[in-house]
C-alpha cells in the first residue's frame, strides 16, 4: 500500500487537505517531526471535514523515528521536489512507495533527499511558478502513483 509522508508541515489547511485525499484514496498518512500547528486546530479539522475517522494517520516524533519504521516496513522513500530530476510520470511507482513531501516553505533539506532512492518533480510551465500548493502536489502524485498500479478502479 502506499504511503504518503509529510515532513515538518506547516500550514493546516494543507494538512487537513491531504487528510481528506488519504481518505478517500485508503492511502496512510505519516505526519513527521515538528508541525507548524496543532493537529488539533480547527483549520486543519475544518480542511479533513468530518473524514479524520477515516485517516489511517502515523505521527512520528523525528526523522530517526519514522525512518527506523519505513526501513522495518520495507520499500522506497520517493522525494519530491522542485529540484527533482526525475518526473512524476516518467517514474514507475510501485504498491509499497512512500511518498515524500517537504514543508511549504523551504521543502525537503538537501540531507533528507539524499537518503531517498529517487527525487521526482511535478513540472511546473510557467517559470515565474516556483512551486505548487503542498495538497496539490499530494494529490496530483498520489493519484498518479495509484492510476499506475491500476487502483482507482
Amino acid at each position: 500500500m502506499l504511503k504518503v509522508v509529510l515532513y515538518q508541515p506547516e500550514i493546516p489547511p494543507n494538512t487537513g487537505n491531504i487528510a481528506r485525499t488519504c481518505a478517500a484514496t485508503e492511502t496512510e498518512l505519516h505526519l513527521v517531526g515538528n508541525l507548524g500547528f496543532d493537529i488539533s486546530e480547527s483549520a486543519v479539522k475544518r480542511a479533513g471535514l468530518d473524514y479524520w475517522p477515516y485517516v489511517d494517520l502515523h505521527q512520528h516524533q523525528d526523522w530517526d523515528s519514522f525512518t527506523k519504521i519505513q526501513r522495518q516496513r520495507g520499500g522506497k522513500l520517493i522525494a519530491f521536489s522542485v529540484r527533482g530530476s526525475c518526473s512524476y510520470t516518467s517514474y514507475a511507482f510501485e504498491t509499497e512507495d512512500w511518498l515524500l513531501f517537504g514543508p511549504e516553505s523551504q521543502g525537503l533539506p538537501t540531507e533528507i533527499m539524499e537518503s531517498s532512492h529517487t527525487i521526482l518533480q511535478i513540472p511546473i510551465l510557467n517559470p515565474n511558478v516556483r512551486s505548487l500548493n503542498l495538497s496539490v502536489s499530494v494529490a496530483v502524485s498520489l493519484y498518479e502513483a495509484k492510476r499506475q498500479l491500476g487502483a482507482m478502479g
